[in-house]
């Protein structure tokens, strides 16, 4: 197994006591998790939701998060979230370097952490499109690609200082495709079920059905 990166240790106990304070967690399911070769797959309502699940897992679960590539602009930030695993990814772009980047995370035993819906999504409605919760085949096809264990993930929507917050791990699942890429309709199906899976953890329900069912 590879060392862990000193500055990511630093900052994972650093931000983690910061973030513990101003937005405690309570965490479910975490014993559901597999060791690698994961795909973690959250609904997103708020910039704090990758943070706090990187957070709230163990410090040596070596997630690599795909995150938009405005956050890298700034040289500072852009470092510090390189350090920590995070990689940028050009959204509305067919960005294949970042897709590379997520498959290679996977296949090499590690885990990924990648937002169905692409943007946040507050009280229903996205930012970018005013459209309601839609997941994007992407996290998919990724997935299906790499042989990927999917795991539908629910955060609290609402975020407020000093609030406890739920983070809820779902059951693990592989999707089941025709032939050793599936069609577009099979894997539109299996991001729209990750979704539904993620938002029926916290008891909320979006189209698609939810692959644990």
């Amino acid at each position: 197994m590879k060392p862990l990166n000193r500055f990511f240790v630093f900052i994972y106990y650093f931000v983690g006591l910061i973030a513990g304070l101003l937005h405690p967690v309570s965490v479910e399911g975490m014993d559901k998790l597999p060791s690698g070769g994961a795909l973690l797959c959250p609904n997103h309502s708020s910039d704090w939701d990758p943070v706090l699940v990187a957070l709230n897992l163990p410090v040596n679960y070596r997630l690599h998060i795909m995150a938009k590539e405005e956050l890298f602009h700034n040289p500072v930030l852009g470092w510090i979230l390189r350090k920590v695993g995070a990689f940028p990814v050009s959204r509305g772009n067919n960005d294949i370097q970042s897709v590379k980047t997520a498959m290679q995370a996977i296949k090499s035993g590690d885990n990924l952490l990648m937002f169905p819906e692409g943007t946040t999504i507050r009280n229903g409605v996205g930012y970018a499109d005013g459209l309601p919760p839609h997941a994007h085949g992407g996290v998919a096809m990724i997935g299906i690609r790499t042989g990927a264990t999917l795991i539908p993930v629910f955060v609290d929507g609402e975020k407020k200082l000093f609030h406890r917050t739920r983070i809820i791990f779902g059951e693990p699942y592989q999707p089941q495709i025709t032939g050793r890429h599936g069609t577009a309709e099979e894997i539109q199906q299996v991001a729209d079920g990750v979704l539904a899976a993620a938002y029926a953890l916290g008891g909320q329900t979006v189209g698609g059905k939810p692959l644990c069912e």
